[in-house]
């Protein structure tokens, strides 16, 4: 699996570009939004224009969830991985940042489709906000926000690629 990230862009195109181009066609995309105990999980249709959440899986052991991972991006045929990158506020770094680099780093190590990184600030309030919005208990708010912010995230990225390019 190749990591695409803005440094490693030698035309400054961002890393969306670069991974919707090596998308074979017809081939979907997956949104990821990495907590600490849940893995939220969205799958684009094959035009890039609707993401749609697919489910949460619980974090256990890295090669446990890699695995669940990889079966679910062959059986949506997934070409690419966008990841939820949780920034601070002020745009830099933190631990959680730094935790979900880890986990894409370990991830390329595998047989797996490219990743790129959207930042993901706020999705999780986002989402809570129209859930609870929506009069849905937090019970059920539990069970549905991560995938859920899994889809916000990536539905963003499919909304930035599917605006017209400045540089086209």
């Amino acid at each position: 699996m190749i990591i695409i990230e803005q440094d490693t862009m030698n035309d400054g195109e961002h890393p969306l570009y670069a991974l919707k181009k090596a998308l074979l066609p017809g081939a979907c995309l997956m949104g990821l939004d990495l907590g600490t105990k849940t893995i939220g999980i969205a799958v684009s249709n094959r035009t890039l224009t609707i993401a749609s959440p697919v489910q949460t899986i619980s974090r256990t052991k890295f090669t446990a969830d890699a695995n669940k991972l990889l079966t679910l991006a062959e059986e949506y045929t997934v070409g690419g991985f966008v990841l939820g990158l949780p920034l601070n506020m002020d745009g830099s770094e933190g631990p959680r940042a730094q935790s979900t680099r880890a986990f894409a780093r370990n991830l390329s190590q595998w047989e797996a489709p490219p990743l790129a990184f959207w930042d993901e600030r706020l999705s999780t309030v986002a989402v809570t906000r129209t859930l609870i919005e929506a009069n849905m208990s937090r019970r059920k708010r539990r069970d549905v926000v991560d995938k859920m912010a899994a889809a916000f995230i990536l539905q963003g990225a499919l909304d930035f690629l599917s605006r017209p390019r400045a540089d086209a």
